[in-house]
């Protein structure tokens, strides 16, 4: 798959039918589901279904059922890796059908290699048809171990058992089958190999990687192997704990294994350069030697840069390669990624190529620690500064979402959750590239309540406030509801603000609390309890000249603000006071955001106001004149996914400063981006709302001026783009922090 180039439409078409399956089917007496209509599918995209619904985990017991109708969805090269299906739905969904090829390496453990066999078995067609099946990481759970389990698939010509408790006398049957050409017995329980003598002349491809209860001397094994004349793939690579000295040994005996194209020895540490490079002139049809974790590969002979493919250490090429056809074999992941990351320390140009292969290695081992911390520290060499943006997006939406799988997986872990926040703190990655934003901030949160690294905190708090910007309404609440979120939050500001300190790390923990705040009454109200106000007071206080800081604590303000019930937490003379002197602030920000605030307090209704009646009113005049003061900004100084807010003090006539206020910032941005705010305008219903501002006769003269002069703008708009007037939709979404913060460590 080129993650460059978009989703192929047979991919999006079967993600969509798998992923939806409900709306295709209806119920079974038993459960499983069957299709609702009789619709035949081209016998590649049965197959192509199926493999969807297994690689993305919706393959169950129930799922399976609409493979029951063989003659709507014919199968012939069925893969069910990793699915979670019982003895019971195998047999009756996929044993019906004539299959050529069967993929069943690591099902759940409730469905073993006897159960798979004795389905096979009761379709003597499939008996017949089968060419390859593959099994491994199964329970072999054989009632009886020495019956022959596999004698009925004679038209079997592949078969592999790697990492199964198969033992000598499961590879005496298989090697019994006429028409074997290929077997994989790698880390199972096999002793002898003698049973290999009975198939000499069929067998072309033989892998047994990490056979470590082999009890055969090395003379022995290799007059086994001597005999195998027409193999052409032999891997007998091991981990380095493996003293055995057969590798050297096979290197140097002349004349075995005449047709071999094909030779695996990565571990065997005791092969050398020299042995190595007679072995292949003496067969000039190899195309393979893998030597990674060997004494090998260094000579210029085996560089692995022409016709004959290497995989070792000694240099990229080898390095690559040995991530390409190792991604599933856990030591040799681990070893080839120790060696890419001093390579990608280097790398100045995007390798979307070379990121590819960590993805797959970390996709095929989830669960090991040593692949997940080597991986996670080659993506942050990968995508680093600019080099992420030369990524394709899906590639890198691929990568994040296993960087917070790793993060889930190994929570106590410091130095991989550590990567993995290195890799997220990417201006690309956070803005631009599709991920699952919700999970990744509570992942970040809980490692920034766990640890007080000042480096990491930093960097989580950075990538809260922005991922807390991304996320909807209701995931902002959610989030923002959950009490240790606010709390550990405010503990950093009160740490900041005692110390003195403004850094980035306090920008973007008030950044963080102002998104989580917004349009979310049970964030405020934990705000508000958890002594927030008088908090942000004394960040007020404490850094006046700060701007950058005052717009953060009084855009959470105004979120408060919002909340009708906690007003009365807000009608404090102190800080009451303090907003009205930030209100003639020379900084049009600070401004616009105390007024907000006061706006939102004077719209209620006089019957709320609990400091008298003639405050409200001074506070009013004050707010009026303040706004008609304030130069237009060079720049947009604020941005909104959301006018409604605004709405709702646009009908206060009894408080022209409320309404001057909330058309203030509608005209502001309107000018500023007409293209993105008058559409949203016009799709949310503003343009009956500003009318009736216009047309009512006790509008205020200075409302009724902005309000035309927005409406200008929207009848401009649309006599550019011709978009129509839908009707009011019903109130939703909130408005972004108004900094885009690019100071991201």
């Amino acid at each position: 798959m080129d993650e460059a180039s978009p989703a192929s439409l047979t991919d999006l078409c079967l993600s969509l039918v798998s992923s939806n399956l409900d709306r295709f089917c209806v119920k079974r007496a038993d459960g499983s589901l069957c299709l609702r209509e009789s619709l035949v599918f081209p016998q590649e995209l049965a197959d192509q279904l199926l493999c969807k619904m297994a690689m993305e985990g919706l393959l169950n017991d129930s799922t399976v059922g609409i493979f029951r109708s063989c003659q709507y969805l014919r199968l012939r090269r069925a893969c069910i890796r990793t699915a979670r299906i019982s003895a019971e739905a195998f047999r009756r969904a996929l044993c019906p059908h004539r299959l050529l090829e069967l993929d069943a390496a690591r099902v759940n453990a409730d469905l073993t290699i006897a159960d798979i066999l004795r389905g096979l078995a009761s379709n003597k067609e499939c008996q017949d048809s089968l060419q390859r099946l593959v099994l491994n990481g199964l329970t072999m759970s054989l009632e009886e171990p020495n019956r022959r389990c596999f004698s009925s698939l004679q038209g079997l010509r592949g078969l592999s058992v790697a990492n199964v408790d198969f033992y000598d006398s499961g590879l005496a049957d298989v090697c019994a089958l006429p028409r074997l050409e290929s077997l994989d017995i790698s880390n199972t329980s096999v002793t002898n190999l003698t049973p290999l003598l009975g198939c000499r002349t069929r067998l072309r491809y033989l892998t047994m990687h990490q056979l470590k209860r082999l009890e055969m001397t090395t003379a022995q094994l290799l007059f086994v192997l001597s005999q195998l004349d027409g193999l052409q793939h032999l891997d007998i690579s091991d981990d380095k704990q493996f003293t055995s000295d057969v590798a050297r040994q096979l290197l140097e005996q002349p004349g075995i294994l005449p047709s071999l194209v094909s030779l695996d020895v990565s571990g065997r540490k005791q092969v050398t350069d020299s042995a190595v490079k007679a072995f292949v002139e003496q067969r000039p049809g190899m195309t393979f030697v893998g030597l990674l974790a060997t004494d090998a590969g260094f000579c210029d002979f085996l560089s692995g840069e022409g016709s004959l493919k290497v995989t070792g250490e000694a240099n990229e090429t080898q390095i690559c390669e040995a991530l390409r056809r190792y991604s599933e074999r856990e030591c040799f992941v681990r070893e080839a990624l120790f060696h890419l990351f001093s390579l990608t320390h280097v790398m100045e140009k995007p390798r979307p190529d070379i990121l590819k292969l960590v993805l797959m290695g970390m996709q095929s081992h989830p669960v090991t620690l040593h692949v997940q911390l080597a991986a996670s520290a080659c993506v942050f060499n990968l995508t680093k500064q600019d080099l992420a943006a030369g990524m394709p997006v899906r590639l890198l939406g691929t990568i994040t979402q296993l960087l917070l799988e790793a993060m889930r997986n190994f929570p106590n872990h410091q130095q991989l959750q550590k990567n993995c926040l290195l890799s997220l703190c990417s201006d690309r990655i956070l803005q631009e590239v599709p991920f699952n934003r919700f999970e990744a901030a509570k992942l970040v949160m809980q490692w920034l309540c766990n640890h007080e690294d000042q480096n990491m905190q930093r960097m989580a708090v950075a990538i809260i406030s922005i991922l807390a910007a991304k996320l909807s309404t209701e995931q902002t609440a959610q989030l923002g509801a959950e009490l240790f979120i606010v709390k550990q939050l405010l503990h950093i500001v009160r740490q900041k603000t005692a110390q003195g300190i403004v850094d980035a790390t306090l920008k973007f923990t008030l950044s963080a609390l102002w998104n989580l705040t917004d349009e979310s009454p049970t964030t405020c109200r934990h705000f508000i309890e958890n002594q927030g106000l008088e908090l942000f007071i004394k960040v007020l206080e404490s850094f006046p000249s700060e701007s950058s800081i005052q717009q953060k604590v009084l855009g959470l303000l105004n979120n408060i603000a919002e909340v009708g019930e906690l007003h009365t937490e807000l009608m404090v003379q102190g800080f009451l006071d303090h907003i009205r002197s930030l209100l003639q602030s020379t900084e049009v920000e600070v401004s616009y955001f105390a007024a907000g605030i006061l706006a939102h307090l004077t719209s209620r209704g006089e019957s709320v106001w609990t400091l008298g009646l003639s405050l409200r009113s001074a506070l009013l005049e004050q707010l009026h004149s303040a706004i008609l003061k304030w130069p237009t900004p060079d720049c947009e100084m604020v941005a909104y996914r959301s006018f409604n807010p605004f709405f709702p003090l646009l009908e206060c006539f009894q408080t022209p400063g409320v309404q001057l206020w909330a058309a203030w910032a509608m005209q502001h941005v309107c000018s500023k981006n007409a293209p993105r705010y008058c559409s949203m305008l016009l799709d949310e219903g503003g343009l009956q709302h500003l009318e009736a501002v216009r047309t009512r006769p006790d509008t205020h003269a200075d409302v009724r001026r902005l309000a035309e002069s927005i409406l200008d703008s929207l009848e401009r708009h649309r006599a550019r783009t011709g978009q129509p007037v839908p009707p009011p939709p019903p109130r939703c979404q909130r408005h972004q922090d108004a900094q885009k913060e690019k100071d991201i460590p």
